[in-house]
């Protein structure tokens, strides 16, 4: 009779790489596991132990990107920067003003499998998203711009910046060799980019996603 597993847990993510806990029917993780999470853990610390301040903006990162990688801004009229840019606004306004999404903000997942009810659940995930996207700029500003560099025919990367909430978010696709060369600049992009001695103190957002880039 085959032994199945007891439970998956993930833990982590945005702080740093994720830690994947496997369970047995003992509730005891495997010890393959607890040494991967062990030098997990001690590659963290020895990243966080060499980050520093030297931050700069992020008009200075897209300067970078364009003078040295040739990046070109993605035209604001384009159906995936409308998709990209609605996708973006519904999440910080659900970070940063979930008032603004009144009942539609806190929307549980159906148990179990019933389809109709996976189906309202759905529709109110499109409704809250909708709400979002006709909330005025006024109301809730954003400045959000995509660049892209053509690093292969194949290949590329593209960087997301939003000025208003100071957030960076890069993407890249290609063959094997390129995505090991568009790593490499992934992380030269936030490295960059940096972080303040607040940052480091506070272990802020910024600080967060710089570790869980350089942990990779």
């Amino acid at each position: 009779m085959r032994k199945g597993v007891g439970s998956v847990s993930v833990i982590g993510g945005a702080d740093g790489p994720t830690s994947i806990f496997i369970a047995g029917k003992s509730g005891k993780v495997k010890l393959r596991t607890r040494i991967q999470n062990y030098f997990r853990k001690i590659k963290k610390n020895r990243i966080k132990k060499q980050i520093t301040a030297n931050p700069h903006t992020l008009e200075e990162v897209v300067e970078l990107l364009k003078r040295e990688y040739g990046a070109v801004e993605v035209l604001q009229h384009s159906h995936n920067y409308l998709e990209q840019r609605d996708s973006l606004k519904a999440s910080l306004i659900m970070r940063h003003r979930p008032d603004l999404l009144g009942e539609l903000m806190n929307l549980e997942p159906p148990d179990g499998e019933d389809v109709e009810a996976l189906k309202i659940f759905m529709e109110q995930i499109h409704e809250r998203n909708r709400m979002a996207e006709e909330i005025a700029d006024n109301i809730f500003p954003i400045d959000f711009h995509i660049y892209e560099i053509k690093w292969t025919e194949n290949g590329r990367m593209r960087i997301g910046v939003e000025s208003v909430w100071q957030m960076l978010d890069v993407s890249f696709r290609g063959d094997k060799k390129t995505m090991k060369q568009l790593r490499k600049l992934y992380k030269k992009i936030y490295l960059y980019y940096g972080v303040t001695a607040e940052d480091i103190t506070n272990e802020t957002e910024r600080y967060k996603s710089l570790l869980g880039v350089l942990c990779l």
